[in-house]
């Protein structure tokens, strides 16, 4: 645990939150700034920085709490459909504990999750599935 991380507070029962599921290696509650309603964080309750990178174990344990999360929403609220997702490095923000967002979504909300892209030149794309399969 980390004691200055606002996540390993909540995971210890040391700060507060809108706990909608827990287990021994996950937690999940809702976000304090909600993009929508029901927007939920689930986080490992151990102090990682990166889902995808973690114990092959936590990372499942992390995405099972997602499904069970994400079925009980949709149940309650009858999203349209939802937004999963997880960044990590410089780009996560002001927490660096590990979590993955998720986000009932309604017809009407105002979330916006775009990606600008561009073809995938087949030279390139070649090249770089060849790299990463020899890193598998």
């Amino acid at each position: 645990m980390d004691d200055d991380c606002e996540f390993c507070q909540i995971a210890a029962g040391d700060r507060s939150a809108h706990v909608l599921h827990e287990d021994d290696r996950t937690i999940a509650f809702l976000d304090e700034n909600p993009a929508v309603t029901g927007h939920s964080l689930v986080v490992p309750r151990i102090h990682e920085d990166d889902v995808v990178m973690i114990d092959e174990s936590t990372s499942a344990a992390v995405f099972e709490t997602v499904r069970t999360v994400a079925r009980a929403l949709e149940t309650t609220l009858e999203p349209t459909g939802f937004s999963v997702f997880h960044t990590s490095g410089p780009l996560v923000g002001t927490v660096d504990h590990a979590h993955v967002h998720l986000l009932p979504r309604f017809d009407d909300d105002d979330v916006t999750l775009s990606l600008s892209r561009d073809r995938l030149d087949p030279d390139e794309a070649a090249d770089l599935r060849n790299r990463v399969r020899e890193q598998l």
